[in-house]
């Protein structure tokens, strides 16, 4: 009886033991990937920030160079969207934001949409969707080139009455059987702009104790 009661307590002390080592084990891994994807994170952004606005036309670390808004009726959700803010010498270049086009004809569709300091489009590049594959899906780069033709665009570039795709009187084009889609994310960047605009003076302020010409604001 003894002998039976000794092994079931070393069974139970080596279980324990496999527990213990395999929750750290957990941890550290945990720990390790999450330090490694938040890495590839802010890589990917980085890299989709400066297929926009390219690196050398700014000096700051533009991710860290954030704030927070919340504004429905432009930006398209009710949720805080992250605006990034290009500098060089202290002086805004750019911006780049992620509204949403809630009126996509499968779903909302994600935007990253850069603006400069004159509030000219830098460009608007589609983040995710739902839409039709074969149809609604050509928003999306990797499908046609239609979202390259906001870049250089503005408020009065065309006018607003043209901000529209070209079946509504417009000048963007629409696709052969999807004019919802597209429709959706002319109207979504033309609210973004118009929300630039608004709150430029916000959006586009100095930063604080911004450097001379000729300082870099890099370490």
């Amino acid at each position: 009886m003894k002998t039976i009661v000794r092994s079931m307590g070393i069974a139970a002390l080596i279980l324990t033991s496999f527990a213990v080592v395999g929750t750290g084990l957990v941890a550290v891994t945990h720990s390790g990937t999450k330090d490694i994807i938040a890495a590839a994170n802010r890589a990917a952004l980085e890299a989709s920030l400066n297929r926009l606005v390219p690196a050398e036309r700014y000096d700051n670390h533009v991710i860290d160079d954030r704030i927070e808004v919340v504004a429905p009726e432009w930006l398209g959700t009710d949720q805080p969207v992250a605006v990034y803010r290009a500098r060089r010498d202290g002086q805004p270049v750019a911006l780049f934001a992620t509204p949403t086009a809630p009126d996509g004809y499968s779903g909302p569709i994600q935007l990253l949409v850069g603006v400069y300091a004159d509030g000219t489009l830098a460009g608007v590049r589609v983040l995710a969707h739902k839409e039709t594959p074969g149809l609604g899906d050509a928003i999306d780069e990797k499908r046609s080139s239609w979202i390259l033709a906001f870049a250089g665009r503005s408020l009065t570039d065309p006018t607003p009455e043209k901000w529209k795709v070209k079946k509504d009187g417009g000048v963007f084009d629409q696709f052969t059987g999807a004019t919802i889609t597209p429709r959706a994310v002319v109207k979504a960047t033309h609210k973004f702009l118009e929300y630039v605009q608004t709150h430029h003076e916000q959006l586009f302020a100095p930063a604080v104790g911004a450097k001379t010409a000729g300082q870099s604001s890099r370490p």
